[in-house]
């Protein structure tokens, strides 16, 4: 089983993983976090980032961080090796929550998986009038500025 580590700007790594462990009370041993704070360098981040991984014992690792090109980003592509440790941007709750449920599959498909619930969680959302619902019914009101005074 690969280990989880979530690498985002403070404070929402550790706001991540207090989800996680909202939903799924048992993933604490697989998942850490690191928040990157303001004024870190980006060779702490890395040395901190490494630690949290061997502190994590796996022989492989997903890390997941919150956007392409930033210090998480950059420090996670440092410790990846494409092999045994992969890289993937763009974090969210609905991509932490996928892939806790399938923590247990090889890497490959942990990543493709990851990539499909970040993805398929991000849509619009309301606005739009239930079915079957007749659209509600003008008042009877003579003034229509009786709301006015």
């Amino acid at each position: 089983m690969a280990a989880l580590l979530v690498i985002a700007h403070a404070p929402l790594a550790s706001s991540l993983r207090a989800v996680a462990a909202h939903v799924y009370p048992d993933c604490g041993a697989g998942l850490a976090a690191l928040d990157v704070e303001p004024g870190m360098q980006p060779e702490q981040v890395v040395e901190a980032a490494r630690a949290l991984l061997a502190q994590l014992g796996a022989s492989e690792a997903l890390i997941l961080v919150d956007v392409f090109g930033a210090t998480p980003c950059n420090a996670a592509l440092e410790l990846a090796d494409g092999v045994s440790a992969r890289v993937v941007a763009g974090v969210n709750v609905p991509m932490l929550w996928r892939t806790l449920c399938y923590a247990h599959l090889p890497l490959d498909e942990l990543v493709a998986r990851a990539v499909a619930g970040g993805t398929q969680g991000v849509m619009q959302v309301g606005g739009a009038r239930r079915q079957n619902q007749a659209a509600p019914l003008a008042p009877h009101d003579q003034d229509p500025h009786h709301h006015q005074q």
